[in-house]
């Protein structure tokens, strides 16, 4: 079973309780099975339900701490060798900070990039090193309108995700012509947990619309997409922006 053109094997959401990694891993998860990797893992009983009643196989619980990257080689090394491989791995974990307190308190500024930038970079390049040796797989990774062009109103946070934009880019290139593929995402605001109490920027999505587009970039083998893709338009605008208006514009 499994949906055309999406690679076959396990699924393994890196931040288990993201609403957009288990929007995914819903619509990926029939006939498969799906490991939610997340802080307190016995707390996922209402995350492993879900994705269950999706239709997964077998859903797997296991502890994660996305930064201490000291713990990824070993973790990611025994979820391939328990579940025979990774198919689809998604990098769905991430924190939005406070900017107001990242400007007064330099550990809070260094603790966003290092969940938003560093872990990813080390659960990235762990990932790739073990999937080259499998015959397919996809690997998605979030970057954010944040990181286009980085504002004042949230450059901390904007900065991290325009740090990892430039690195996922850059080993998408490397991986081209292997086995590995992997999608670039771009979502604009999302209604959920982590926006909740923000005013909606223009062209708001959902976690189900972001995932309705992963899947579909999933199956085409995008390299890269934005969610809603209007979003596009937006970004190629931002460019044109004089600094002295994008210096005050909102997050």
């Amino acid at each position: 079973m499994g949906l055309r053109g999406v690679a076959q094997g396990p699924v393994l959401v890196l931040g288990g309780r993201s609403e957009i990694g288990l929007e995914i891993a819903r619509r990926l998860a029939p006939g498969r099975v799906v490991i939610l990797a997340a802080r307190r893992s016995g707390d996922l009983a209402a995350e492993t339900a879900a994705v269950d009643a999706a239709g997964a196989t077998a859903v797997h619980a296991v502890e994660f701490d996305a930064d201490d990257t000291a713990s990824h080689p070993a973790l990611l090394e025994k979820v391939v060798a328990e579940h025979g491989g990774i198919g689809v791995a998604v990098l769905a974990f991430g924190i939005l900070g406070d900017q107001a307190r990242a400007e007064q308190d330099p550990a809070h500024a260094v603790a966003v990039v290092h969940t938003d930038y560093v872990a990813q970079v080390s659960v990235l390049t762990t990932l790739v090193n073990l999937l080259r040796a499998q015959d397919d797989s996809q690997i998605v990774v979030f970057g954010s309108i944040a990181g286009v062009r980085v504002r004042r109103a949230n450059y901390v946070y904007g900065s991290a995700k325009a740090g990892l934009w430039g690195f996922a880019s850059g080993l998408a290139d490397a991986l081209h012509g292997s086995t590995v593929h992997l999608l670039l995402v771009r979502p604009g605001f999302v209604i959920g947990r982590m926006t909740e109490g923000m005013t909606p920027a223009p062209f708001p999505s959902t976690p189900a619309e972001v995932a309705d587009a992963v899947v579909a970039g999933l199956r085409r083998r995008a390299p890269r997409i934005a969610v809603p893709r209007i979003l596009n338009l937006v970004f190629l605008a931002t460019r044109f922006v004089p600094q002295s208006i994008w210096r005050r514009m909102p997050r």
